[in-house]
């Protein structure tokens, strides 16, 4: 496959040379082919060590209702109970008593760019291993982000919502939920700028950064956005939070162990900010610094990636993984890489057994990454423009 790079970014991609680190092997499979569109992992480890997943979509996007356990220790797959309803496009949120929220998202079968979300939610309770309806949420949404704030409480924000018959808005709303009560609170302002399929990240001062995102701009078309901004729980308000260096979206946000936020990848089709055009993926990355509110670049990773996972391994280091190159979404990368925030370097792990993008990912108890599903191949990679999903998982382990 072929790499994509804009070197108009003001330093150089990583280099390629350095030795691999990191092995993959096959887990087993899913119960049927699943993948997770969106900024969330789709994955939650549990207090018990098992991995929790549950919903997201098959290969015609419809939305599914299944939800299933891997348990590393006899590396086997089981069901659980069901969610209530159907859901794609919605969050999953470990809460701080070990329960899982899940949250909004689209149900039933595909129903075009003017289906409606949906408003509901539910809790799964590990002892009984099953889902409860909560309150619902003050206004339907999928696409939105979820964050467990310190105090115990989620933030959910923004997402996408019907327009027209044949378009979609983007929100600006958010509200949060309280575990002891079961109830939604709209915040008392709405975000500064709609955005969807953001990842958003609990800083450590408690606050919660949203870097960047989409927002419709015409029927099935998006456009990606630069616009940063922090929601403080205290203040119940909303503050701008300067501006990307490049528009993104289908990227990810990782809190890493210094404090800082390191933004990687994303969909940023066309002109950048010294005016040369670049049609690809994004294999530029950003560091935010709460302390001064800004953003600078960072180390270039080895390839542009969107929809790909990030996840923090116990050492501080940051594993990248898979994604696609947006210009046209026709392959799932196996190429995954390990950045070291110390020593501001990119390393080469060995290849996935099997490329994929909106995948799910989780790092277990003894500190290796699963990864799960995924779409493989889509429209001009496949002879029938259809999708193509996986439901082989896969080992990470250092």
């Amino acid at each position: 496959m072929s790499t994509h790079r804009s070197l108009a970014a003001g330093h150089t991609p990583a280099a390629g040379a350095a030795p691999a680190t990191g092995t993959w092997s096959a887990a087993g499979k899913l119960p049927g082919p699943t993948y997770w569109a969106g900024a969330g992992a789709g994955a939650l480890t549990l207090a018990d060590g098992t991995v929790l997943m549950a919903g997201g979509e098959e290969r015609a996007r419809n939305a599914q209702d299944t939800a299933v356990l891997f348990d590393p220790a006899t590396k086997e797959w089981r069901p659980t109970a069901p969610l209530s309803v159907s859901r794609r496009l919605h969050t999953l949120t470990k809460l701080s008593d070990g329960r899982v929220l899940a949250a909004g998202g689209l149900s039933g079968p595909y129903g075009g760019v003017s289906q409606p979300g949906v408003s509901s939610a539910e809790v799964y309770d590990p002892a009984t291993r099953g889902w409860t309806a909560t309150g619902a949420m003050h206004e339907a949404r999928f696409a939105h982000s979820a964050t467990l704030l310190a105090d115990g409480r989620v933030l959910i924000a923004g997402g996408l919502a019907p327009r027209s018959a044949l378009s979609q808005s983007a929100l600006t709303s958010a509200e949060v939920y309280d575990p002891a009560t079961g109830e939604w609170t709209v915040t008392a302002e709405p975000m500064n700028d709609a955005r969807a399929g953001h990842p958003a990240v609990l800083l450590r001062n408690g606050t919660v950064l949203v870097p960047g995102g989409m927002t419709p701009i015409g029927r099935g078309l998006y456009a990606g956005q630069s616009f940063c901004e922090v929601y403080d729980p205290a203040l119940d308000a909303w503050t701008p939070a300067g501006d990307l260096r490049s528009v993104r979206k289908s990227h990810q946000a990782t809190l890493l162990r210094d404090g800082t936020v390191l933004v990687t990848g994303g969909d940023s089709p066309g002109l950048q900010d010294d005016w040369t055009y670049n049609p690809y993926s994004q294999w530029t990355t950003e560091r935010y610094d709460p302390a001064t509110r800004a953003w600078s670049a960072a180390e270039g990773m080895s390839t542009g990636r969107s929809s790909h996972r990030a996840v923090l391994l116990r050492s501080g280091r940051l594993l990248v993984i898979g994604g696609t190159d947006d210009a046209t979404f026709d392959v799932g990368y196996q190429n995954a890489e390990v950045y070291d925030p110390q020593a501001r370097t990119w390393t080469p792990t060995g290849g996935m057994v099997e490329g994929r993008w909106a995948f799910a990912a989780a790092e277990l108890a003894d500190g290796a990454v699963l990864v799960a599903g995924g779409l493989v191949r889509s429209g001009a990679g496949v002879p029938d423009n259809g999708d193509v999903v996986t439901d082989g998982t896969e080992f990470f382990t250092a």
